[in-house]
């Protein structure tokens, strides 16, 4: 309990501490301030109920009619309320949910954590994409409320604290109304209770959240649980849609069906749990919420019928009873929220960690800058996650404009060396001098942004110009894309607009597009035939003749000219 409740206190200090968020403070001052306003017109209705059941129990018909009237203009203040409240709460939402989006955003991408997080062997974190877009949005909406159901019943943190205070005036007028006492006989004795009302209350109210936690206690783990089962689930639908053509290939829609099954059966699972757990927490809070517009006045008889208050005093004392009850009964009828809130800020929590210490690993390569603008590789271990040794390169030194071939067997650890080259591969040791200038890592297969075409040209950068078309034109033609010159380039494109090979020339096309000094390419053309994979070398070389290109491939790279031979058994020549 303690860990959650640092959590979400760690969680709101981002909420307000990140861009544009202490305005939001402002946003809670108003909310807060209305909430009081909500205060004054309860004592106002309360009052009413005095004053029109007695006008009732005095037969009086136009001073009933008149607080017919009041209630009419009591009732529409508090709807006004409501509604402006409402509205600033989502706004406030917005607010939040931003500037804690941004927060998560930023420790996800820091220093390349979300890839950190996705190798760590012995991470437990799962879904950071539903955890960064549902859980950001579901912490905010349980920390000040917005939606209409959360607001109706002050199932939220920000409706608590002026709960308090509404708690403190109704107490404060219950007493004032209950100056009377109630005598009863208990084993022979008689007793008498000054303020019997004050005393109920909090008595029911304590027995009923006793009640309320036993009950519902389990619910935080299956709302955990539940929230992952369905990630999980929605994961699995990705994965099938990503890779749609090599299953519809294989055949494989019974297995990938089967998978997708079997995760919906574990959210049935947990669901039963999760429906059972409720049933049986209802059972309980459900009679609860329905009583306790009533048991207020069964409380009152004693008084009513000793002749301590008259009919609308009675219910004037009751309606002060049933105002003290409901904000003492926040816990009861906020529990399952407040699981929720629990569950989230949790997952949440345990994101920031995660991602804070995949962000802050030191590595153990040692990267500095070259002086004379040559690559240089000493000593260089690399191992595999378990500890394994996988490369060992003694002594490297590569000069500007250079091409270098590197050759291994499948699975000795070349695509490796590649991520330990670019530094996100810490299973390593050793030193590397990196020359100055734009370096570029390029993977087997062109990563295609939620863009277009052209801006899959110039990735991670954007096009800088509308004449800047023109020239992505001209090298999506000279790399042999030029039946994706319209419409594509200019709409949204997806991965299922290429194939293999035609990602390969994407890569080719990125490399033309932004000119770096050093280019490390791992397999980028293997899905090419050989005398494509000449030509489109041939390109690179002729228009960038002084680019140093460092290929990772099982087949020699004709067309680059004269390059040198690393195996990485240790054999090493010069063509």
């Amino acid at each position: 309990m303690n860990i959650t409740i640092k959590r979400i206190g760690h969680l709101i200090r981002i909420c307000v501490n990140g861009p544009g968020g202490r305005f939001g403070l402002v946003y809670c001052l108003v909310i807060i301030l209305l909430n009081l306003a909500e205060i004054q017109i309860g004592l106002k209705m309360i009052a009413w109920n005095k004053d029109f059941f007695g006008a009732l129990e005095k037969y009086d018909a136009h001073q009933a009619l008149w607080q017919i009237g009041v209630f009419g203009i009591l009732t529409a203040c508090s709807a006004s309320r409501y509604l402006v409240s409402n509205y600033i709460r989502q706004l406030l939402q917005i607010r939040w949910r931003t500037t804690l989006t941004t927060a998560l955003l930023d420790a996800w991408t820091k220093n390349k954590a979300y890839w950190h997080l996705n190798t760590a062997d012995a991470s437990l974190l799962d879904n950071p994409d539903q955890r960064i877009s549902e859980d950001a949005r579901s912490f905010v909406e349980r920390l000040v409320g917005g939606t209409s159901g959360m607001a109706a019943t002050g199932g939220n943190v920000l409706d608590f604290m002026t709960d308090l205070a509404g708690l403190v005036t109704y107490v404060l007028l219950l007493w004032r109304l209950s100056d009377f006492s109630v005598h009863f006989s208990l084993f022979g004795y008689t007793l008498e209770i000054t303020h019997y009302m004050i005393w109920a209350a909090p008595l029911y109210v304590l027995i009923s959240s006793v009640m309320t936690h036993w009950l519902g206690s389990p619910l935080m783990k299956l709302n955990v649980a539940q929230k992952q089962r369905e990630a999980d689930m929605r994961f699995a639908l990705t994965r099938f849609r990503e890779s749609k053509e090599a299953i519809a290939l294989e055949n494989g829609e019974a297995a990938e069906r089967k998978i997708v099954e079997l995760r919906y059966a574990k959210i049935l699972e947990n669901w039963r749990r999760l429906i059972k757990r409720e049933l049986i927490l209802g059972c309980f809070t459900r009679p609860y919420f329905q009583t306790i517009m009533r048991i207020p006045t069964f409380l009152a008889f004693p008084a009513y019928f000793a002749g301590h208050v008259a009919l609308g005093g009675m219910m004037q004392l009751s309606s002060s009873f049933q105002r003290v009850v409901t904000s003492l009964s926040w816990f009861i009828f906020s529990y399952k929220p407040l699981a929720d809130l629990a569950a989230t800020s949790n997952r949440l929590g345990q994101f920031l960690s995660e991602a804070e210490q995949a962000a802050q690993a030191p590595p153990k390569l040692s990267f500095q800058p070259s002086n004379d603008g040559h690559l240089r590789i000493r000593d260089l271990r690399v191992d595999n996650p378990q500890g394994e040794p996988l490369i060992h390169l003694a002594d490297i030194d590569v000069g500007p404009g250079e091409v270098v071939w590197i050759d291994s067997p499948s699975g000795s650890g070349k695509s490796t060396l590649i991520k330990a080259l670019s530094g996100i591969w810490r299973h390593c040791e050793g030193s590397i001098e990196l020359p100055r200038g734009t370096i570029r890592f390029l993977p087997q297969s062109a990563y295609v942004p939620l863009a277009n075409l052209a801006a899959a040209v110039t990735y991670p950068s954007a096009p800088s110009a509308p004449e800047d078309l023109a020239r992505i034109r001209g090298l999506l033609s000279a790399v042999g894309l030029t039946h994706k010159l319209a419409p594509e380039l200019t709409n949204e494109a997806t991965d299922y607009k290429l194939s293999c090979g035609e990602r390969q020339r994407l890569i080719v096309a990125r490399i033309l597009a932004t000119k770096p000094d050093w280019v490390f390419m791992d397999e980028a053309t293997s899905a090419l035939d050989n005398e494509a994979e000449k030509q489109i070398y041939t390109l690179l070389r002729n228009t960038l003749p002084n680019t140093a290109f460092i290929i990772i491939a099982h087949r020699e790279p004709r067309g680059l000219g004269s390059y040198r031979h690393i195996d990485l058994r240790g054999m090493e020549k010069q063509d």
